[in-house]
C-alpha cells in the first residue's frame, strides 16, 4: 500500500473536490498531524503556512468539509479530498475558490486593468486589507497595526461610528461622506480580522431587502 513519506514531504498540497459534482473547491496544505486528524475525525484539517498551525476547515464559519474519500497521487506527495462541502469553500462567499477564468480575460491582459471597475472599490479594499494581514511584521502600515492590535481596532470602529453620528447631526454633507468612508474602512478591517468577506454582508442585505423580505416585513406590521 502506498503511503506518504512525511520525512521527505513534510507539507503536501491537498485539493478539496466536491464528491458528487467533482467541482474543485480549494487548495490548501497538510502536514502529518493535519492528515491524521482528517482521517480520524472525518472532517478536513489543514496546516496554515501563514499562521503556522493546524486548522479545521469551517472552525469559525461553520463551512466544514465532510471527507468521503482521500485520493493519493502516483508520487504520494499530493492528495485529493473528496468532500461534502457544508456552506461555501471560499472566503469570498463563493462555493469554490476557483472562479476567475484566465482564458476569458486573456484579451485584456496587455491592457491596464482597472480592478475597481472589475471588483468594486469595497472588494478591492478588502483584498488589500487581507494582503496587509498576511504581510510580515516588518511591513508596517496602519492597516497592519490595526489587525495586530484588536483593542485598538475595536476602539477605532467605535470612535468612527460616533463621528458619523455627530456628522449626520451637526456637519455638512461632505463631512458625513468623509466620516462614513472612515467608518466603512475600519469596519472592513474588522471583517478582515475575522476573515468574513463583504460578499457575505451583501448577501445578508439582499436577504433582508429582497422582495420576499420586504413582503414578510410588511405582513408582520399589519
Amino acid at each position: 500500500m502506498m503511503t506518504i513519506d512525511w520525512h521527505k514531504n513534510p507539507l503536501i498540497p491537498a485539493i478539496a473536490q466536491e464528491h458528487d459534482s467533482n467541482e474543485i473547491l480549494m487548495l490548501a496544505y497538510m502536514n502529518e498531524e493535519a492528515y491524521n486528524l482528517t482521517l480520524s475525525t472525518g472532517y478536513a484539517h489543514y496546516f496554515s503556512r501563514s499562521k503556522q498551525r493546524i486548522w479545521k476547515k469551517g472552525e469559525s464559519s461553520g463551512h466544514t468539509q465532510e471527507v468521503k474519500d482521500i485520493l493519493l497521487d502516483c508520487d504520494a506527495d499530493t492528495v485529493i479530498l473528496k468532500v461534502k462541502q457544508n456552506g461555501v469553500a471560499c472566503h469570498t462567499g463563493r462555493k469554490s475558490c476557483f472562479f476567475t477564468s484566465v482564458m476569458q480575460e486573456k484579451e485584456i491582459l496587455d491592457k491596464t486593468v482597472d480592478t475597481d471597475a472589475i471588483y468594486g472599490v469595497v472588494d478591492t479594499l478588502y483584498h488589500t486589507i487581507l494582503e496587509r494581514k498576511n504581510a510580515s511584521k516588518e511591513q508596517k502600515s496602519w492597516t497592519k497595526k490595526l489587525l495586530d492590535d484588536k483593542d485598538l481596532m475595536l476602539s477605532k470602529i467605535r470612535e468612527e461610528a460616533e463621528e458619523v453620528c455627530d456628522a449626520i447631526d451637526h456637519e455638512s454633507d461632505e463631512q458625513v461622506i468623509y466620516e462614513s468612508a472612515d467608518l466603512l474602512y475600519h469596519t472592513l478591517v474588522g471583517l478582515g480580522y475575522r476573515d468574513i468577506s463583504p460578499d457575505r454582508v451583501k448577501q445578508e442585505l439582499a436577504r433582508r431587502f429582497g422582495m420576499s423580505g420586504i413582503e414578510e416585513k410588511e405582513s408582520r406590521q399589519k
